[in-house]
């Protein structure tokens, strides 16, 4: 495969295990309209790639990926059509990470924050450093957790815990993430890498047809939950990119304050 038209993404080989690297690390790997649009197409090129059984997911420099860059942000509350338009990526990007039938791990190798915290839970197993926290906090920007969070969550933890999380926007340890089921592992941060790419070679090295019908089978339900429900939760976050709480948490960020909520 030619990865090469991708800006802000990059890719390497270790044998049969191919890594995706979120690459914006000066922005800690925020999401901003080109990224979206790489995401978009990136599980439809790993499920064509001829040379790897196994994808890793993670992150260049400290961070995983810290949701949605605040520019990209105020570029929807001053053209809502446009986050209308955009949220056509949003479903290629959860249907493709689904539809991958190649095992995808997530090396949380930081922060994983909105839009990044539905990219890593969309994973099939997530092994994150003792350093990086893990939350979804779309409502403390006035926005929906409809790009995923708010279907993926009660799937793992439940919706009594779902909920909390959701309606706050409190970011857990990825010691409290993994206690809860929310993950799967956490190591210190050192030994993240080496851990990693010995569970993705033992992976690769395992029965391929196998596994990778194991792991079909797995999603089927996820798959018809989100075939069935994403679609409303994306009109919601569309509505919500249109509120005045939405516009004036972005513009609070830019001026380093606590938004003033009014419920319009």
């Amino acid at each position: 495969m030619d990865f090469d038209s991708y800006q802000c993404l990059r890719f390497s080989r270790d044998g049969r295990v191919l890594t995706i690297a979120l690459h914006r690390p000066e922005q800690r790997n925020a999401v901003n309209g080109r990224l979206h649009t790489e995401l978009s197409r990136v599980f439809t090129d790993a499920q064509r790639d001829p040379d790897s059984d196994v994808v890793v997911l993670t992150g260049s420099g400290a961070a995983f990926c810290a949701g949605g860059d605040i520019d990209w942000m105020q570029s929807h509350v001053d053209d809502p059509d446009e986050f209308d338009r955009m949220a056509r990526e949003g479903k290629d990007i959860v249907f493709t990470q689904l539809d991958l039938e190649k095992p995808l791990i997530c090396k949380m190798n930081g922060h994983a924050t909105g839009l990044g915290a539905t990219l890593a839970l969309l994973s099939d197993i997530v092994v994150a450093s003792d350093e990086a926290k893990i939350g979804d906090p779309h409502v403390s920007v006035g926005l929906v957790a409809g790009d995923g969070g708010a279907l993926i969550w009660p799937q793992l933890v439940g919706y009594a815990k779902a909920r909390k999380y959701l309606f706050t926007g409190e970011l857990l340890t990825a010691a409290e993430a993994e206690r809860i089921g929310l993950i799967t592992d956490v190591v210190p941060l050192a030994q993240l890498d080496e851990q990693v790419q010995a569970l993705a070679q033992r992976i690769a090295g395992g029965a391929t047809k196998a596994i990778r019908w194991t792991k079909i089978t797995s999603n089927l339900p996820l798959r018809a939950l989100f075939h069935a429900h994403f679609d409303a939760g994306l009109a919601y976050e569309c509505l919500s990119n249109r509120s005045a709480d939405h516009a004036e948490a972005v513009k609070a960020f830019r001026e380093r304050r606590k938004p003033q909520f009014t419920g319009r």
